[in-house]
């Protein structure tokens, strides 16, 4: 059953990851995205990874997500759509696919991946504790240096907003052409003798 669930969830992010980089649109692929990020939290409660599933749906699939969507609204149109890609970049991305590909399946083939013995259950106090220690073994410096990355992400993405507004809010207004300010004229110079026809009508009356 465990062997069901693990290729049932591996084919939903195969499938979701490759429509996440063909499709043109950018919405469309960043929520594609967060059906790829919420399979690989599937794949940590198949393996019994609890608290790395939380993280996984709350950081990734919860955040860095919603981030994304964000800077997408703010920066683009929300059916933008992108410019396909040439011939020479299609090619070279293909070819750096199949060479990854290559690499991780003779990675997989060629480890031995022996069975792990008893684990030692780690309690979610110890892994904050481990988290946030200024210590040799802690991650307080890597948590910040990617709350800060986070924060830059979005700043960014506000500054390019803003800018663009004003470059479309600094264009000139476009002339009007000759021929417009002729018809312009002709209908002034209409209403104008139509005026005068209305007031010499008024008078003779």
């Amino acid at each position: 059953m465990e062997r069901i669930i693990f290729y049932l969830l591996a084919a939903i992010m195969v499938i979701f990851a490759i429509a996440s980089v063909s499709s043109r649109k950018m919405l469309r692929s960043v929520v594609y995205l967060l059906f790829v990020l919420i399979g690989i939290a599937g794949i940590y409660f198949l393996a019994d990874y609890n608290f790395l599933a939380a993280i996984q749906l709350t950081v990734y699939a919860g955040g860095v997500v919603v981030l994304i969507i964000f800077s997408v609204l703010l920066v683009h149109h929300i059916e933008m759509q992108l410019e396909v890609a040439n011939r020479k970049k299609q090619l070279l991305t293909g070819l750096l696919c199949f060479a990854g590909l290559a690499v991780f399946l003779t990675t997989i083939y060629s480890h031995p991946f022996d069975v792990a013995g008893k684990t030692v259950t780690t309690t979610t106090a110890q892994i904050g504790e481990r988290l946030l220690d200024y210590g040799p073994g802690g991650f307080i410096l890597p948590f910040e240096v990617i709350s800060v990355l986070l924060l830059a992400a979005m700043i960014g993405a506000i500054i390019i907003a803003k800018g663009e507004k004003k470059i479309k809010n600094k264009q000139p207004h476009k002339s009007p052409e000759p021929d417009e300010e002729v018809s312009l004229e002709t209908e002034q110079e209409i209403q104008l003798d139509r005026i005068l026809n209305e007031k010499s009508t008024v008078e003779t009356e």
